[in-house]
């Protein structure tokens, strides 16, 4: 037997069948369901509200000390409160699939609300993953970026979704006040997203654009970081038209001013322009994005080389050794345009088309330690890099049933174009300094060039296609759900001479990623996950100087098996996860062949597995929790010539420890504490393991107060301290480079809905 049957779409949600008497309650109460899965989230607003049947309710009904306040400010100020409450969820966006309930899904996702990005007053997109034990930020090679690392692998900013689509997010840093919610999948994703424009496998991490809710929204703030850093934002929504069709969300930030760290200044403006449009049938959103990021005489990086053989220890929290003429200028305009559109009650389309125009220019200085005492030199280098990104994203989801067995088929396609243009220009002499007393010096004479730096040209291209196709079918009442699927994909990568603009390289090669999950809903509130899926990088080329100069190798997969349990009851989220990745590495080796002479293959792997659990939610009344656990076994395995077999992967934690508390004090209206403790198992600098980086704990604390000075204008105050007690360590070790973590910092903000 084959029906059709309605579920709403990215959702799966089964709805039986109901007689044409009964269609209008059933569409109400749906439309109810959606609502309350949605709140908070602006998507809310794009379906009309479920009629509210009238109550009334006498004085004495309640007892004396719960009687409803006689006025609106209080119930203004109650929702205000919760607004501002720390809120992760285990629901979010995965890909193809769609947006998701935690439960429902064989994969680890996590979701960071508005409100929380707002409370903890973040500036940059690491400072919101901070709230992730499995994930670290540390910055990327050579300059002011930020990395993260997910299951022990990185992640570039190249490899950031915004709205579910790769390519479009500014690729260094990335101010999060104009999204709002931060979605993370933890592990392998190269059937649900693509693969990824840098080929990171350990995880996506994708910002979903803000959108007007159902309420006018004009909030306006003031912030101010030490040691001299002032600015603010304006955020305001609206919905117009007769039935509040149409949304409009604008929102502007800045901030400027001297950091923490000595002599660092870093400056940041960002507008977002969000609008959408929706009927019973259709939904469109167009969203308009621009960044501007800076930072002038940063705190750069520290690499080991000539006779220095030990990690040195770290300099004073707020100490900088960079040099005086380093600096970045990061401009980026991006946007998208989403449309869906459902075909009855069964099947819906969509399209994504998103861009990116990014220009950058930097002067970046690493300091390299020549000895065990500090000396060394700062590098000097300035490149500018001009990047135009294309991006586009159509599929069809649609809902059937063949007998007992009820399906969910998502089918579509995805491509990505981007072009790169770039140059440089190096120093070839540079005046000494020392880690612990640099000595600021000149700019010294860029003398190695490569490309014309004032007009870069185009030095490489990336062809990313793919098509993709899943069946998600759910047995036994739907206790029981199966995914299988594959997704075709295609690489195409160019790269140019710097100085002639011949091309000197090319790459086109295909693979298919399979995905397997399983879902057992053991009760309404807990369910058990299994899933073996694949990433996905670029192979290799074998360098010149082999036997083999000029190979292309298959694409790398990455293979992930994942099993688990999460548990959902009320405002309590809880999950356990096992995993483990295995990825494919490269070397040279000595060619049998040709004695004396070697070849390029890829015959190494490096293998990260361990553990993952996590908690949020409010525990008891006015006290909410987030944090967990994440523990990494990264090791090399099949090296060359079995050197380093069974050693430790350079820049991953043995462990790494979050927990993230907020209380309201009863005795205080209004007033919540909070406070954060951040625990990082040692690292290792080298292959070879001799180099060994300590771990580090540090600790946040912080309150906010909400109130109101006028009726029906809500306030909040809030405070922070990062790093209280001032502790100087060495954040990561990934990429075989040392990061400094950030001094004491306060913050302080003030907003007000107008």
């Amino acid at each position: 037997m084959f029906s059709l049957f309605y579920a709403p779409p990215g959702q799966g949600t089964r709805i039986r069948p109901a007689g044409r008497k009964h269609r209008l309650a059933l569409k109400t109460a749906l439309v109810t369901v959606l609502a309350s899965l949605t709140s908070g989230s602006g998507l809310a607003a794009t379906q009309p509200e479920a009629p509210k049947a009238p109550q009334a309710k006498s004085a004495s009904t309640y007892p004396a000390s719960a009687k409803p306040a006689p006025g609106g400010e209080e119930r203004i100020l109650v929702r205000a409160r919760r607004r501002e409450q720390m809120s992760v969820s285990q629901d979010g966006h995965l890909g193809v699939l769609g947006k998701k309930r935690g439960l429902d899904v064989p994969f680890s996702v996590k979701t960071y609300s508005e409100s929380l990005i707002t409370n903890q007053q973040a500036q940059t997109l690491g400072q919101v993953l901070a709230n992730d034990p499995a994930v670290r930020t540390t910055t990327g090679y050579g300059n002011f970026s930020e990395l993260f690392v997910l299951r022990g692998f990185p992640v570039p900013g190249d490899d950031v979704q915004l709205g579910g689509l790769y390519g479009i997010a500014p690729r260094q840093l990335l101010d999060p006040q104009i999204f709002g919610d931060v979605e993370v999948v933890n592990g392998a994703t190269a059937f649900l997203n693509g693969m990824a424009p840098a080929g990171s496998v350990g995880g996506t991490i994708d910002l979903e654009f803000k959108h007007a809710g159902p309420r006018p929204l004009l909030r306006v703030t003031g912030d101010y970081t030490s040691n001299g850093q002032g600015g603010g934002s304006v955020d305001m929504g609206r919905r117009f038209g007769q039935e509040k069709q149409w949304g409009m969300r604008l929102n502007v930030a800045g901030m400027d001013g001297q950091t923490s760290v000595e002599h660092e200044k870093r400056h940041a403006t960002a507008l977002g322009f969000d609008t959408d449009w929706h009927n019973d049938d259709t939904r469109i959103t167009l969203d308009m994005n621009y960044e501007n990021q800076g930072v002038n005489w940063g705190r750069p990086d520290v690499f080991l080389s000539g006779q220095a053989t030990r990690v040195p220890h770290p300099v004073k929290a707020t100490h900088n050794f960079g040099q005086r003429w380093s600096y970045n200028n990061l401009d980026y305009l991006f946007g998208m345009l989403g449309i869906e559109h459902d075909f009855g009650e069964h099947v819906m389309v969509y399209g994504k088309f998103g861009g990116l125009s990014g220009d950058e220019r930097g002067r970046y200085g690493n300091f390299y330690e020549t000895d065990n005492q500090g000396n060394g030199y700062n590098g000097a280098m300035y490149v500018p890099y001009q990047q135009n990104n294309e991006s586009t994203l159509a599929g069809m989801r649609a809902h059937f049933a063949t007998g007992p067995v009820h399906h969910e088929m998502n089918a579509g396609g995805s491509g990505l174009w981007e072009t790169v243009n770039t140059a440089y220009a190096m120093g070839s002499a540079y005046p000494a300094s020392n880690l612990y007393h640099p000595t600021y010096t000149p700019l010294p004479a860029m003398g190695l060039q490569g490309g014309d730096i004032h007009n870069p040209r185009k030095i490489n291209d990336e062809r990313l296609y793919s098509l993709f196709f899943s069946d998600t079918m759910k047995f036994f009442d739907e206790r029981v759900e199966l995914t299988g699927g594959f997704r075709f994909q295609n690489i195409l990568q160019n790269n140019f001479s710097y100085q002639t603009r011949a091309k000197t390289s090319g790459y086109d090669r295909s693979a298919i990623t399979p995905v397997a999950g399983l879902v057992v809903h053991v009760t309404r509130h807990a369910s058990l996950y299994f899933n073996r899926v694949e990433g996905l990088s670029a192979g290799p080329v074998a360098p010149a100087g082999t036997t083999n100069t000029g190979q292309a190798f298959a694409p790398y997969r990455t293979v992930q098996y994942e099993i688990g349990a999460k548990y959902q009851m009320g405002r309590i989220n809880a999950s356990l996860g096992f995993y483990r990745m295995s990825q494919p590495n490269a070397f040279s080796e000595a060619d049998p062949a040709f004695p004396g002479q070697s070849r390029f293959v890829v015959d190494g792997m490096q293998r990260n597995q361990g553990i993952e659990a996590d908690v949020n939610g409010e525990i008891i009344k006015g006290l909410r929790f987030n944090g967990g656990v994440s523990i990494t076994q990264a090791t090399q395995r099949r090296t060359a010539g079995g050197l380093t077999d069974g050693l430790r992967a350079i820049g991953v934690p043995g462990y790494s420890i979050n927990g993230n508390v907020e209380y309201d004090l009863p005795f205080i209206k209004g007033l919540t504490l909070t406070g954060r403790v951040m625990r990082t198992g040692h690292q290792w600098l080298n292959l070879a393991n001799t180099q060994r980086v300590h771990g580090w704990t540090t600790w946040d604390v912080g309150a906010r107060y909400t109130f109101a000075l006028q009726p029906k204008r809500p306030m909040t105050l809030r405070f922070g301290v990062q790093n209280l007690t001032n502790a100087s360590y060495w954040s990561s070790a990934m990429g075989g480079y040392l990061y400094e973590g950030l001094p004491r910092t306060f913050q302080f903000s003030l907003s007000t809905d107008l």
